[in-house]
């Protein structure tokens, strides 16, 4: 009766399945980049070191509920999986079973494998379908998802990175402007625009002051020996005096008092140094944002196919003489089982005579 049953449902029931696969890799810009004629180089060529991650990644999303959303938008997967060519019993929903989207999802998951070969180095996408055109269909569609998903994970990633650069920038760039109000603030506060120069200019003059004074008392020295009466020699002692008063003065400008130069060079120079350091982080965050775009342009994840999906011309499934060739010699073995099981049953059968 079973392998009657069997024969019967697929010989005259079971619907033929066609699958439509296609295959891929997920490799980096740099990687790419990076292939040379070695052994070495070859082997990751294949897929099998770079863009791993990202390849789980992208098999995982193929297995989702996400996935399958995606394919119920114009026109619904299900809808491929209902048509007239499937039998009863094949197609969906099976008996016995909803058209919810949670038994649609088990359903899906019957109809789609995807996996990982790592024999070759490649994903695997088989779609198994009641026509040869959905099963290209659904293949292809769950392709362009993957390019997708890839595409919105690189974005994610630069875009991560970048954020985290500019962030930094800017950072940077507030410190440096804050810097910059915070020394021309110090600057009108306390009258000075460079303590280090005009402390340089002043004491210039100081120094000239001092050289004509040293001139003028060797010149007042000279005159006393010579002619000491000389009417000039008051004068000359007048001027020198002016001239040590205006010393004093200048000497004062830049030390010796609570407003001299040298009390502002402290506050004028950790200003200074602060400006600086801002500055140069500017500067450091300027170009290590343009290495992150750099490295997140070369750190760029892409899907390559390996093999396009095909469009069946013979249905794979079922495979209806082996499995009806499987269907009778289970039969056959639980009748042995159970004929041997009642032979066993009547010789210890108690003799009623």
């Amino acid at each position: 009766m079973p392998t009657f049953l069997a024969v019967v449902y697929y010989g005259l029931i079971a619907s033929d399945v066609y699958i439509s696969e296609s295959r891929f890799v997920i490799k980096s810009a740099d990687q790419k980049r990076s292939q040379m004629s070695t052994l070495a180089n070859l082997v990751q060529t294949t897929g099998i070191s770079g863009g791993q991650e990202q390849t789980n990644e992208v098999l995982t999303f193929v297995r989702s509920r996400d996935a399958l959303r995606s394919l119920e938008k114009n026109p619904g997967v299900s809808s491929r999986f209902s048509v007239p060519e499937a039998d009863v019993f094949s197609r969906f929903p099976r008996p016995f079973s909803s058209s919810s989207f949670e038994s649609l999802f088990k359903y899906y998951s019957d109809m789609v494998d995807a996996r990982f070969d790592s024999d070759d180095g490649t994903a695997i996408i088989k779609v198994h379908a009641f026509k040869p055109f959905d099963s290209y269909i659904i293949n292809k569609r769950l392709l362009d998802l993957s390019e997708g998903l890839v595409n919105r994970l690189n974005a994610r990633a630069q875009a991560k990175a970048i954020a985290e650069a500019q962030k930094q920038v800017e950072l940077a760039t507030n410190r440096a402007r804050a810097a910059r109000v915070a020394l021309g603030q110090y600057r009108n506060a306390q009258s000075v625009i460079d303590p280090a120069k005009q402390a340089v200019g002043v004491l210039e003059i100081s120094n000239s002051l001092i050289a004509q004074r040293a001139a003028l008392l060797a010149q007042i020295e000279l005159m006393q020996s010579v002619a000491p009466r000389n009417p000039s020699i008051p004068a000359l002692r007048s001027r020198a005096r002016a001239l040590t008063v205006q010393i004093a003065s200048q000497d004062s400008r830049v030390v010796g008092s609570g407003s001299g130069i040298a009390s502002k060079m402290g506050g004028y120079e950790s200003l200074l140094v602060e400006q600086e350091f801002a500055s140069q982080s500017t500067t450091a965050a300027n170009a290590a944002l343009v290495q992150a775009r750099a490295d997140a342009q070369r750190q760029q994840y892409y899907l390559e196919r390996v093999v396009d999906p095909n469009i069946p011309d013979q249905p794979l499934l079922p495979k209806r003489l082996i499995n009806i060739i499987t269907v009778a010699g289970a039969a056959l073995c639980l009748y042995f089982i159970a004929w041997m099981f009642m032979v066993g049953v009547l010789e210890h059968a108690p003799d009623n005579d």
